[in-house]
C-alpha cells in the first residue's frame, strides 16, 4: 500500500520556521520525483518545491526561492521542506506528491500519489 504521510506543519509568527517531512512507502522511493504542494483558502493549488530522488534535481517557485530548502533521506524514505522566513501568504495545507515521470513539477496531474496534507498557519 502506498502512503505519503506529511507532518510538521503548526502555527509560527512571521519571519519563523517549520520543517515539514513526508515520509513514503509502497513504492521505490529513489525512482520518483517528491513535490510539495499548497493550497490556501479561495486559491489555487501551487506547486512550492520538488526534488528528482533520480538525479537530485531540485525546483522552487519563485514565491519561495531563497527562503525554502527541500532535501531527502533516501535512507528514511523522507522528504523535508525546510521553510524560514515564514510571510502570513505562506499560509496553506501543504501536501506532498510522489511522482515517476515528473516533467513538470508544476503539474499536480503529473504525481502519482498524494498525502493527506498539513496546515501551516503564519500569524503577522
Amino acid at each position: 500500500e502506498v502512503q505519503l504521510v506529511e507532518s510538521g506543519g503548526g502555527l509560527v509568527q512571521t519571519g519563523g520556521s517549520l520543517r515539514l517531512s513526508c515520509a513514503a512507502s509502497g513504492f521505490t522511493f529513489d525512482d520518483y520525483a517528491i513535490g510539495w504542494f499548497r493550497q490556501a483558502p479561495g486559491k489555487e493549488r501551487e506547486g512550492v518545491s520538488c526534488i528528482n530522488n533520480s538525479d537530485g534535481s531540485t525546483y522552487y517557485a519563485d514565491s519561495v526561492k531563497g527562503r525554502f530548502t527541500i532535501s531527502s533521506d533516501n535512507a528514511k524514505n523522507t522528504v523535508y521542506l525546510q521553510m524560514n522566513s515564514l510571510k502570513p501568504e505562506d499560509t496553506a495545507v501543504y501536501y506532498c506528491a510522489a511522482g515517476s515521470m515528473v516533467v513538470d513539477p508544476t503539474r499536480g496531474y503529473e504525481y502519482d500519489y498524494w498525502g493527506q496534507g498539513t496546515q501551516v498557519t503564519v500569524s503577522s
